[in-house]
């Protein structure tokens, strides 16, 4: 029988009977817990009540969290002439156009978001099967297909979240570490809620909000009450 590290039998003590918890008990919990040699991310995962096989049940969208991530975000922008060093200089990582196309389509994806002008979309739109699976394709839908590149670059670095339901109808979102106080973790998690709510597609039948579980990278998770979550 495999041997449970002491960090794992205590974190499992902490959260024995506990679920259902208001958001703010949840996150002190998540938070006293993460005990990792590193910084955790606090995560959030929502099962919610739709079937993304269906087009108007499908669930996509970004926020901005108010106390942002404690992540550097590598930006991507495809990009020529004035808009190329308008993304420079709005601190992107990596600028280009052909070439950038072509580095991608040689394995090396140094970037954790892609932002494209519209015009460049025919280009972008060769690496479809490469940026798609990863999450990472351009889409104006949430902000990263626009003229107004030094914004998308801005709130990519500044605490923008992207979202997008999975197969089994959840979505996963990190909301911050676990350094950060309390109060700031409490007000990204109801800030992503918030995002998920107002993206409730029109065909969503039933129960849209179903369970919201916090954990951290290394721990244990549990659930939420709904109702704190959604509350201001």
């Amino acid at each position: 029988m495999a041997k449970i590290a002491k960090r794992t039998r205590a974190a499992r003590e902490a959260f024995a009977g506990k679920e259902n918890l208001p958001v703010s008990e949840a996150v002190a919990l998540v938070k006293a817990n993460a005990t990792a040699k590193f910084d955790e991310t606090l995560e959030i995962a929502m099962n919610l009540g739709v079937d993304p096989r269906h087009a108007d049940q499908m669930v996509r969208g970004v926020v901005n969290l108010p106390n942002g991530t404690g992540k550097t975000v590598r930006v991507a922008v495809f990009a020529r002439g004035a808009k190329a060093d308008e993304a420079r200089e709005a601190g992107a990582d990596i600028v280009g156009a052909e070439d950038l196309m072509e580095t991608i389509q040689g394995g090396t994806i140094e970037f954790d978001r892609c932002v494209a002008t519209p015009d460049m979309m025919p280009i972008v739109g060769r690496l479809g099967k490469i940026l798609g699976p990863r999450n990472l394709m351009p889409n104006p839908k949430v902000g990263t297909v626009t003229m107004d590149v030094a914004t998308a670059v801005k709130n990519a670095k500044g605490g923008e979240v992207q979202f997008r339901v999975e197969k089994a109808g959840v979505i996963h979102g990190g909301v911050g570490k676990a350094s950060f106080g309390e109060a700031e973790l409490v007000e990204n998690v109801k800030a992503f809620v918030a995002a998920v709510n107002r993206a409730k597609p029109t065909g969503a039948k039933g129960t849209y909000l179903k369970r919201i579980s916090l954990s951290s990278t290394m721990g244990p998770g549990v659930s939420v009450d709904i109702a704190t979550a959604v509350a201001e």
